[in-house]
């Protein structure tokens, strides 16, 4: 039984009732397993979740499939559910893109007429909208898995709630690793849709004849190897939402194709010519400068327009004052309590070059780090060795470049006094204002260290203070 037009029901209407297209309605997985625990249906709510079609998933284990941790220990499937007609447990499944999500699962009998066992049933409800586990991590500075303090963070945290309401189209803007994702997976959660399917697809991950059918789908005998139909990735979130990902690379054909599912709501599969009518609200999200690309003739602005309707920008981690440490901190507690380990805190060496570190890759990398740390963490405490060699080295040559322009602005300073002092000679400038001034502009580049404006001056740090004391400066 390998597609939705084979399951089917007698006995409630005069005839037999198709129930695929019922199923596939339905917003919570529903998955049938055989008595020997294979896959023979799924709907789509199923496929969105597990990342496996239902022509994938027939005939395989349901262990195969759903992944769960459940299967590793007291399976209600090999145990018959124990005696009892339906069994509920929660764990975690692991997706086909090795995505964790937080489920319950309820188990129950498929019987005959004549009440044989003919299998089971399995409901799947994904809990990772929201914290309906007692044990989910919750954080007093985050919406959702986003985690933030600094103005720039809170001022997008407020804008959220009223744009998840609406179905306006959403383009969300950011560098890699920023964090666009999780901002489209927190509009889905707080909006009306959210026990609908979330959907997400990448437009630079696939060739556009591929993409093309990953999209819209394509009947059976469309092209070769078109053995079966396929609903493509708008069909799978009708109710819901699709997140198109890098939408910069989207082809020019088939950003045809997106503008006029905007426009009427309506996708026409390949190979066919009836259009589909399809409930679906689009974010879009992307790194690279659209606007630009419409002046080079590479994106269509009236799929800008369209897209462009709310415009949510994630700042880069640079730009986020005060976010660095709390991720920080963050990260280090879960990859602790992930790993099994008593790892507590970083080192103040540790801690100042993460701080100091740019961060090209954003709240990704950080994040990274801290995981790479941890792994290798045998003690309490994250140290400099700890942390991967390209970031201190990465630090130690941005401090060095720093007193190196600091040291070559104030030399230009230093000659253009040098010059003046020969002035002052002749009483056209006073020599000891000059030499106050290069003191406290020495002091201001340093950030009032005085060995370092010392060494900056060519002085000793006596020098260095006597000619303060003689000049007034205080500290």
């Amino acid at each position: 039984m390998s597609s939705a037009a084979g399951i089917t029901i007698a006995g409630l209407y005069s005839d037999p009732v198709a129930l695929g297209s019922v199923f596939d309605e339905l917003p919570v997985a529903v998955v049938f397993i055989s008595k020997e625990g294979r896959v023979v249906y799924q709907n789509r709510a199923a496929e969105v979740l597990t990342g496996y079609s239902s022509f994938e998933a027939c005939g395989l284990a349901c262990s195969h499939v759903l992944r769960s941790n459940i299967c590793g220990g007291r399976c209600p499937v090999r145990e018959d559910l124990g005696g009892e007609e339906s069994v509920s447990e929660e764990g975690d499944i692991i997706t086909r893109d090795r995505r964790r999500v937080p489920v319950r699962i309820t188990f129950t009998r498929v019987r005959s007429p004549e009440g044989r066992c003919l299998g089971y049933a399995e409901i799947v409800e994904d809990l990772g909208d929201g914290g309906q586990r007692s044990d989910s991590p919750t954080h007093p500075f985050s919406v959702g898995d986003i985690i933030g303090r600094s103005p720039t963070m809170e001022k997008l945290f407020a804008m959220l709630p009223g744009i998840a309401q609406t179905d306006s189209s959403v383009l969300i803007t950011g560098e890699t690793g920023t964090g666009k994702d999780l901002l489209a997976e927190v509009i889905h959660k707080m909006s009306n849709r959210a026990k609908g399917p979330f959907v997400k697809i990448n437009c630079g991950a696939l060739p556009e004849t591929l993409l093309e059918s990953e999209l819209f789908g394509h009947v059976k005998g469309a092209f070769t190897g078109a053995t079966h139909n396929k609903p493509g990735r708008f069909r799978l979130a009708h109710n819901g939402t699709l997140f198109l990902t890098e939408i910069g690379d989207l082809p020019l054909s088939l950003q045809v194709k997106l503008l006029t599912f905007l426009d009427d709501h309506v996708i026409y599969p390949l190979g066919s010519g009836t259009g589909v009518r399809v409930n679906v609200r689009i974010i879009a999200a992307t790194h690279r400068d659209l606007a630009a690309m419409v002046r080079e003739g590479r994106f269509r602005e009236d799929l800008l327009f369209r897209l462009n309707v709310v415009r949510l920008h994630v700042p880069p981690l640079r730009e986020r004052e005060g976010d660095v440490q709390l991720l920080m901190d963050h990260f280090l507690r879960a990859f602790s309590a992930k790993f099994g380990k008593r790892v507590s805190r970083f080192s103040s060496e540790a801690r100042n070059v993460l701080l100091k570190y740019s961060y090209p890759g954003n709240v990704r990398e950080l994040k990274n780090i801290v995981e790479y740390a941890v792994n290798i963490c045998t003690g309490a405490f994250i140290t400099l060795e700890h942390i991967p060699s390209y970031v201190v080295e990465a630090v130690q040559s941005q401090g060095k470049s720093d007193e190196e322009m600091a040291s070559r602005s104030y030399g230009a300073i230093y000659e253009d006094v040098n010059l003046l002092k020969n002035r002052s000679e002749s009483g056209q400038v006073k020599w000891e204002d000059l030499e106050r001034r290069m003191i406290l502009e020495a002091l201001m580049k340093c950030g009032g260290r005085k060995s370092k404006a010392a060494r900056m001056l060519g002085w000793g740090r006596a020098t260095l203070w006597r000619k303060m004391k003689q000049y007034g400066i205080t500290e």
